[in-house]
Parts: C-alpha cells; sequence; structure tokens
C-alpha cells in the first residue's frame, strides 16, 4: 500500500522536504537501538510526533474557528474586512511552508526548525489572546496585537508544516515500509481528531463562558495557546529518541536556478543563427545535469494542470468565513442540541473521516465494476462541480434567509415604533413639514406598535413633531433623527400628564446568532441585574434605558435583579436565537416588581440544519479533489521532484484564499450573488480545466524512474528472461 495514498484534507504529508541528488550524509543514529512500542517495529518516538501533531492542530483550527467572529463582534470589523483579514491568515499559513523547508533542508534540519518555529507559534499565540482581553488598551492595542500574533501564528504552522510528517517518516528503516504506510494513517487521524475536537469545543468557551461581561474570547485563544505549549513539551521530551537527518539542501532552489537559467539562456541565444533546441528547459544543459532537466520537464507538465486549481480552494476556504457569517443569521436549536455557528465547521473534517474510506471501498469501486475509467483528472474534475452545486445551495440559503429577515432603512430612511408605557390609552401622531399626518396610532396602556413603521427624510437628519393626546390633554414635542437608524418613541407618565423620549435602536443588532436584551426601568431607583456574566448590567432609575447585552440563547424564569434595599428576580421567559428584545421594569401589582417582555426583533426563522447539505457537497468535492489530486501528483513526478510539488500544491490553496480576499474587498455585490459569482467562475474552471485534462498524457511510473532504478529494473527483466529460456531448454 502506497504511503501516501490517503491524505487529509486540509494539509498534505508530501511538503518542500526533498534533497539535492547527492548521497545523503548518513544521519545521527543512537548509539543503541532506538526503543520500540510493545516490541512491535514502530519506533516510540513516532508516539512523541503523533501527539504532538493532535495538539498542534486543535491549536490551529481551535483558533480559526472563532476568528471570524472575532474580527466581526469584538474589534467590529465590518463582513468583508473580517472576511478579507481572515482569508490573508489562511494564504499567509500556505505561503510560509516554502520558507520553513528552506530553513529546514539547508540550514538547522527538521528537528530544530520544529522546535525554534514552535517557540515562535506559541509567543503568537500568547500575543493574539492578550489582544482579545478587553481591559488591555483600547481599540487600536488590540488590533496590533491581533495582527502580529496572527502573522507569528502563520509563520510558525506554516514553517513546521513541511517538517513535522517528514521527520516522523524518517524515524523508520527502510524494511518497516509497512510501518511507515501505518505510520502515515493514524498521523492524519490525529490531524482530523485534533480539528473535529477544537472546532466543537472553541466556540463553547466563546459562547458558553463569559468573561468581561461578553463572550470570553481570550478564553477561546487561550486554550488553543495553552495545546500548542503541550504540543512544543511533548515533542521535546522525545528528543533523545529521534533519528536526526542533517540538512541536505534544498532541491527546490535547483529547480528554480534550472528553469531562471533556461529562460536567460534562451533570451540570450534568440537569434536566427543558433540551432533551436527540442524543449525550452533545454537550453539549462550547458550548466545543469540531464537527469535534473529531464525531472523539470516532468514537474512543469503537472505544474500546468495546477493553473486553474486556486479557484476550487477560494470556495472551499470560505467554510471558516462567509458559511460563518451565514450561520449567524439562522437558527441552532435543533431541539436535541444547541449549535453555535461556527460549530457547523465540525461538519467538515466528520464527514471527510466518513468519506473517504466511503469513496474507496464503496463508490469507485462501484464505479470500476460498471466499466468506466474514473481516472484521477476526472474525479478532481467531479470534485469541482460538487463544489459548485454546493456554492448554489449556499446562495439559495442565502436568499431565504433575507426574504424572512426584517427589512433594513435605507438613505433618507429611518424605522420608528412607539411603546406607550402610560396608565392609560394614548394617541400619538407624527406630523411632516406642512403638519400633515405621516403616521397616526392609538396604543392601550403598555402596548406598542404591531411592527416598525418607515418614515421618510428629505435630508439625512431631521426634526419630527410628535402629537400625543392623553385623556384631555395634548402634548407636543420634537425629536431629532438620522438617516439609517431604528428608533423607539417611549411615552412615560409624568405626574398627570405625559412625556415622552426617543430611544436609538442602532444597537438593534444581535451577535453570534445569539440574543440581546435591554431594559428600561420605571422605578424610583436603580436597578443591577445579573445576565450570567461577572459584570451585572446597571439600569437607572426613573426610565433609565440600558445598552443591549448580547447573550446565549434559553429560558430564563429567574434573573437576579438588585436595588440599594431590595432583591427580587424577572421572567425573561425564551430568548430566541437572533432576537432583540427589550424588556420594560415595572411595579404596578402586589406582586413586585415584573417584566414587561417586547420583541424588537424577530428570532432567525431558518434551521441552521440546512447548511448540511452545502456542507456534505463540499466535502464530498474535497475527498475527490484533494485526495485524489496529491495521488495523481505523487505518480506523475520523479521522485526528485516531489516536494516542489507539494509545494506549489500548497500555493495553490493560498492563492485561492488571496481570490476571496480581492473578492471581498472589491466586489459590490450583495453576499447571494457573491455566492453564485464564485459557483460560477468555478464552472468556467472546471471546462477548463477538463479540457486540459482530455489533452494530457499520463507518465508511467517507469518513464519517471531515476538511471539506478531504471538498470535495477532491467536486471531484473534479464533475469527472469534468463530463467524463461532455461526453463524451455
Amino acid at each position: 500500500m502506497n504511503p501516501f495514498q490517503k491524505n487529509e484534507s486540509k494539509e498534505t504529508f508530501f511538503l518542500p522536504v526533498c534533497t539535492e541528488e547527492v548521497p545523503p550524509r548518513p544521519p545521527s543514529l543512537p548509539k543503541d537501538p532506538p526503543p520500540k512500542i510493545c516490541g512491535s517495529n514502530y519506533p516510540l518516538s513516532i508516539a512523541f510526533i503523533v501527539v504532538n501533531e493532535f495538539c498542534e492542530r486543535f491549536s490551529y483550527y481551535g483558533m480559526k474557528a472563532v476568528l471570524t467572529l472575532y474580527f466581526l463582534y469584538f474589534l467590529h470589523w465590518s463582513e468583508d474586512t473580517s472576511t478579507s483579514v481572515y482569508h490573508a491568515f489562511n494564504s499567509l499559513c500556505y505561503f510560509t511552508p516554502i520558507l520553513g523547508a528552506a530553513i529546514a533542508d539547508s540550514w538547522l534540519g527538521k528537528f530544530k526548525t520544529i522546535i525554534y518555529l514552535s517557540l515562535v507559534y506559541v509567543l503568537g499565540h500568547v500575543i493574539k489572546s492578550l489582544g482579545a482581553l478587553p481591559i488591555l488598551g483600547g481599540h487600536m492595542v488590540h488590533t496590533v496585537l491581533s495582527l502580529v500574533g496572527l502573522s507569528l501564528i502563520a509563520l510558525g504552522t506554516g514553517g513546521i508544516k513541511p517538517c513535522v510528517a517528514a521527520f516522523g517518516g524518517d524515524q523508520f528503516e527502510q524494511k518497516h515500509e509497512e510501518e511507515r504506510t501505518r505510520y502515515f494513517s493514524v498521523f492524519y487521524l490525529s490531524i482530523n481528531a485534533g480539528s473535529l475536537i477544537s472546532t466543537f469545543i472553541t466556540p463553547m468557551l466563546r459562547g458558553d463562558v463569559q468573561c468581561f461581561g461578553g463572550d470570553c474570547y481570550a478564553l477561546a485563544f487561550g486554550v488553543p495557546g495553552f495545546l500548542m505549549v503541550i504540543a512544543l513539551v511533548v515533542f521535546a521530551m522525545g528528543s533523545k529518541m529521534y533519528k536526526k537527518t542533517p540538512p541536505e539542501g534544498n532541491i527546490l532552489t535547483q529547480v528554480v536556478k534550472c528553469i531562471w537559467f533556461a529562460i536567460s539562456n534562451r533570451f540570450k541565444n534568440r537569434s536566427g543563427g543558433i540551432t533551436k533546441r527540442q524543449h525550452w528547459l533545454d537550453w539549462a544543459a550547458e550548466k545543469y545535469p540531464k537527469q535534473l532537466i529531464m525531472d523539470v520537464k516532468a514537474l512543469t507538465r503537472v505544474l500546468c494542470l495546477y493553473i486553474p486549481l486556486p479557484m476550487f480552494w477560494a470556495l472551499l476556504e470560505q467554510q471558516g468565513s462567509r458559511w460563518t457569517l451565514q450561520a449567524t443569521r439562522m437558527n441552532g436549536n435543533l431541539g436535541f442540541i444547541v449549535l453555535q455557528p461556527e460549530q457547523m465547521q465540525v461538519l467538515n473534517p466528520f464527514l471527510v473521516l466518513i468519506f473517504i474510506p466511503l469513496f474507496d471501498l464503496g463508490i469507485y469501486r462501484l464505479v470500476s465494476k460498471c466499466g468506466i475509467n474514473f481516472s484521477s483528472l476526472r474525479k478532481m474534475a467531479v470534485g469541482m462541480i460538487l463544489a459548485c452545486l454546493a456554492f448554489a445551495v449556499v446562495a439559495v440559503v442565502e436568499i431565504k434567509i433575507n426574504e424572512m429577515a426584517p427589512p433594513q432603512p435605507g438613505p433618507q430612511e429611518i424605522f420608528l415604533q412607539v411603546l406607550n408605557l402610560a396608565d392609560d390609552e394614548v394617541k400619538v401622531t407624527v406630523l411632516g413639514d406642512e403638519n400633515n399626518s405621516l403616521l397616526a396610532e392609538s396604543l392601550k396602556s403598555f402596548q406598542k406598535m404591531p411592527h416598525y413603521s418607515k418614515l421618510h427624510l428629505k435630508t439625512k437628519s431631521k426634526d419630527f413633531h410628535f402629537h400625543l393626546k392623553y385623556h384631555n390633554l395634548s402634548v407636543h414635542t420634537e425629536h431629532s433623527v438620522e438617516e439609517k437608524n431604528w428608533y423607539s418613541l417611549v411615552i412615560l407618565e409624568d405626574g398627570k400628564s405625559i412625556s415622552s423620549m426617543m430611544v436609538n435602536d442602532a444597537e438593534n443588532i444581535t451577535t453570534n446568532g445569539m440574543t440581546a436584551v435591554r431594559f428600561v426601568n420605571t422605578l424610583h431607583k436603580e436597578v443591577n441585574i445579573s445576565l450570567g456574566t461577572d459584570v451585572p448590567l446597571n439600569v437607572g432609575e426613573d426610565y433609565g434605558v440600558s445598552a443591549y447585552r448580547t447573550m446565549q440563547t434559553g429560558e430564563y424564569p429567574e434573573v437576579h435583579c438588585k436595588t440599594e434595599d431590595d432583591d427580587f428576580s424577572l421572567n425573561l421567559g425564551l430568548l430566541d436565537f437572533g432576537a432583540a428584545y427589550l424588556f420594560v421594569i415595572t411595579n404596578s401589582t402586589n406582586q413586585g416588581p415584573q417584566a414587561w417582555k417586547t420583541e424588537n426583533i424577530p428570532a432567525n426563522k431558518i434551521s441552521i440544519a440546512w447548511q448540511l447539505p452545502q456542507y456534505a457537497l463540499v466535502t464530498a468535492g474535497e475527498v475527490m479533489f484533494s485526495v485524489t489530486g496529491l495521488e495523481f501528483s505523487y505518480s506523475q513526478a520523479p521522485s526528485s521532484m516531489k516536494s516542489v510539488l507539494q509545494a506549489a500544491w500548497l500555493l495553490t490553496i493560498g492563492v485561492g484564499n488571496f481570490i476571496v480576499l480581492a473578492v471581498a474587498q472589491f466586489s459590490s455585490l450583495v453576499q447571494w450573488a457573491e455566492f453564485i459569482l464564485f459557483s460560477f467562475l468555478l464552472l468556467v474552471v472546471c471546462l477548463i480545466f477538463s479540457i486540459m485534462s482530455y489533452y494530457y498524457v499520463p507518465i508511467k511510473p517507469e518513464d519517471i524512474q531515476d538511471p539506478v532504478d531504471k538498470q535495477i529494473l532491467h536486471i531484473q527483466r534479464n533475469m527472469i528472461n534468463l530463467k524463461t529460456k532455461n526453463t524451455k531448454l
């Protein structure tokens, strides 16, 4: 079995760690044979490497799971900016492996590179966690710390990416090829296990634990950072058991130099009198050996097929950004479990673990028995089509969410509702510039308008005149408003008369798919309300209005409240996903203070379960595209070029993230149209890739063997022929 046949969907084991074509220096072996696991042929050292990888992947994916919401709700960036920075970070994580491979192969070796860059990794987590502490500086400090921390994390995770898996493979002797194969399978499982567990747990640390009066992002980043510390400690503990191969030079540098010399040499000899050569890389023959040139030729043939690939990654990588933002506007209550928006990402590694054996042992074999030639390139094309369908489904879900979402005020528009907190009916009239009636509503005591009413302004701001009729009294009042805002006109008792106040509901934006509450206190005493956070919500006396506070959804039958001389509880009832509530604290009965509940923004109606089809489609596409693509690349590249090819594979992921960044920053499309655009672009790219694949002639394994391997194979065949002749004789 090929140890590289199964590859995890998020990373790859074939990374730029290959060597030059010179005899390698002998590794620094321990004096005694390395200890084995329970008498088997598995070195004990790989246990430290596998545990290290599990903790590191927990650290990386756990941090990344809450990153988009951190940008959006802690740093208060826009959705487009949050998406752009998220994908810029992703892109950097896939460019830095080139640097890590160069350091490991040309300077420090794999072991020291992993140790030193893991220290950088840990430092990045520490700085990132400090940037999530509300008490540490202002917005600028948080932004700078976050960006510095993410840069160090990208350098750390990308730098060790090409080293860890290959370093584990180095621990095995050549005669234990089967054990090495199983090691890569266990290594792969540790990656997906770390991703699966962290993607589920970290959002719970963010949402279920409250600190500093809100979501605990510091804890959500701190725990993954602590897991990275454990990863570093565990890896260092096995130091004396490791087989440490010294640096042997980086083949990627040789490839780049060979290509550059061929291009420059061809440019210098472009006159008509010079004999043409069969291939443009043959112009490097004056400086580089023939075998290297032949290997680079085989490499460039595969790299041409890589040109369309970034568009697939541009779609796949949006699970942690655009799809998570979509989930914040959906209802996460599934009945048997309540999911946070970012927890839906756990479906990807979970489905990967299911789909890989399902496709390998079931679907591919069934297709083969039907007589269909389902080649690697055809599988990759089908994977692209599945990703196209996934984004078509995303667009449909987005349209349905928009249809059920409350309308938003546009330019020179406001939304207004009226709440009557007086003890009797009040008639409210909104007057225009010519004293004409723009809105007239009669409201009974403790009643509000059934919905917001849209009012048009002729300018960006305006003073509205209100006529209030209460019993035999007529009260005229005036309030200023600004465009694109939500307002609540609250009518108050003022002795035997009434008055009013205008409350800006611009904060009526719920966060994280949670729920938002605010309070109006009609009591003559200040009230402190404990909402499950370490900082109580303070509401001033005599119609004081609090700010909005986000809370977890659920039932709240008893919320503890305290005044200077009394303690009491309020029943807030069910707080649903995405809703915004206004509670009026009154004491008009003998039962003590009560809470009158109104819903300003309705709860999310679409269930988060509707994201399941899109996750299933894109994960199936990932399995067919990513795993198959790596198998194809490995089979088509010479042994000396396999690491370079994997470096190029990682670069396609980085370029895909950059595409999302560019579209998020410069596209003015609404979100559902942007999803359709990505689906259409990938469909076009799939067509181009299919045409390129049709004309691609696969290389047979014997055509890319090294000369020594070919000579051995030739001798073996001659021996077989000789035996056959002797038998006939």
